[in-house]
């Protein structure tokens, strides 16, 4: 049975910040973010928007009327969930209006979150327990505050949501085909609701460390590959866009050596085009890989039916899996129906001053039991975006309750 996503979105948040405006103010070199990180712009979200509406404001994009009945299986992968206990797949299962005959939980492994959903959902649809039903899979992320930090230009706020079926027409999950990898570290984590921790090199070196083992592992269950006639593309994990030139020439060591041009010029012909979306949302840890997969299918037209692209997904912690896809038959026509470069287009571009206080609006409202959501500011973006739109949104928080109505 073939299974895999048959629909696929993105939601890009409705506020933007230009990274060579945010190195301007820091008073550091706009190369840094742009030339070196390849983060040109960043998504943030008004104070009435969070995790919660993210992932249903995604979900809406796919789930359509015909679907609500057939969905047994609602996952959000996340690591950014609003409470220790609720999970955020309940709001998306009754704003998505899914039938109450479904099993809904998060997933949490930093980024890998998402992929390790996307596995579950697939490997449940393939296992024939329920014929005919469908799985939806969300992610959903947004950064903590960091201020003034080194790592600023690598935050930010997104959300996906995929439905896996057994009409895999976006992209087929070829589950034998799939390598997998894991090892107790601390690199980057969230050990409260106001923090966020990381240690760039022990990152660095264990996105690394990963992708070596989980390709190995990979290669132990699939046998020799000629790695660029095997897949025509690829798609890696983007913590930023230009780590994924390091794992890309991390893996092309397995199949021959290659100097550093050369290999850029493989990476820019195989992969790197796949960053023009991740490269204005910044960071957005679960759904990142997604964010890529559709710039790969946006980006590379010549894409065929039945194509192979390898995906690699990292989680912080740590988990990878290395993994073998095909396009399928409608992947084109469905991630072009998205318009994700529009949505990205209409986000309003904050200064520096509005970003700051619009984060600081956001942290001072962490963990406290009772607030109402001001709508207001913004030059009207409540009323000109949300209003009317059918935008999830929050209202208030009363006694830790959240409060969320479609607006």
């Amino acid at each position: 049975m073939a299974v895999g996503i048959e629909r696929i979105a993105a939601y890009p948040c409705t506020l933007s910040l230009d990274m060579r405006t945010l190195a301007e103010a820091r008073d550091h070199d706009p190369n840094h973010p742009i030339g070196e990180l390849w983060v040109t712009s960043r998504s943030l979200n008004p104070v009435w928007e969070d995790p919660v509406t993210m992932a249903v404001n995604a979900a809406l994009q796919v789930v359509s009327p015909a679907d609500r009945d057939d969905i047994e299986l609602v996952i959000v992968g996340t690591e950014s969930s609003m409470d220790f206990g609720k999970p955020m797949s309940t709001y998306v299962q009754r704003f998505c209006g899914i039938t109450a005959n479904c099993r809904n939980f998060e997933t949490k492994h930093a980024c890998y979150g998402g992929t390790s959903g996307l596995m579950m959902a697939a490997h449940w649809v393939a296992s024939g327990a329920a014929p005919g039903k469908k799985a939806l899979v969300v992610t959903s992320d947004q950064s903590r505050m960091h201020l003034g930090q080194p790592w600023e230009y690598v935050l930010g706020a997104a959300a996906t949501a995929m439905l896996v079926s057994a009409s895999p027409d976006v992209l087929e999950l070829e589950l034998d085909k799939t390598g997998y990898w894991t090892h107790e570290i601390f690199d980057t984590y969230r050990p409260t609701s106001m923090k966020e921790v990381g240690h760039a090199d022990t990152s660095l070196y264990g996105y690394l460390e990963a992708l070596e083992g989980s390709y190995e592992h990979f290669i132990r269950k699939v046998g020799p590959i000629d790695y660029d006639e095997y897949f025509k593309k690829h798609v890696y994990h983007v913590p930023f866009g230009g780590m994924t030139f390091r794992a890309h020439r991390a893996i092309l060591r397995h199949w021959r050596e290659m100097g550093v041009k050369p290999a850029r010029e493989h990476f820019e012909r195989k992969s790197k085009p796949a960053l023009v979306y991740n490269s204005q949302f910044g960071g957005t840890y679960t759904s990142a890989t997604f964010i890529a997969l559709m710039g790969l299918i946006d980006s590379f037209p010549e894409l065929a039916a039945g194509d192979r692209v390898s995906m690699f997904s990292y989680g912080s912690g740590s988990c990878s899996e290395f993994y073998s896809t095909k396009i399928g038959p409608h992947a084109h026509e469905r991630v072009a129906a998205t318009r994700l470069q529009a949505g990205l287009d209409a986000r309003l571009a904050l200064s520096v001053p509005e970003y700051e206080a619009v984060e600081r609006q956001r942290m001072s409202l962490v963990d406290q039991p009772d607030y109402v959501v001001e709508k207001t500011g913004l030059h009207d973006l409540y009323e000109r975006v949300y209003a009317g739109k059918g935008r999830l949104v929050l209202d208030s928080v009363e006694g830790y309750q959240r409060n969320y109505r479609l607006s």
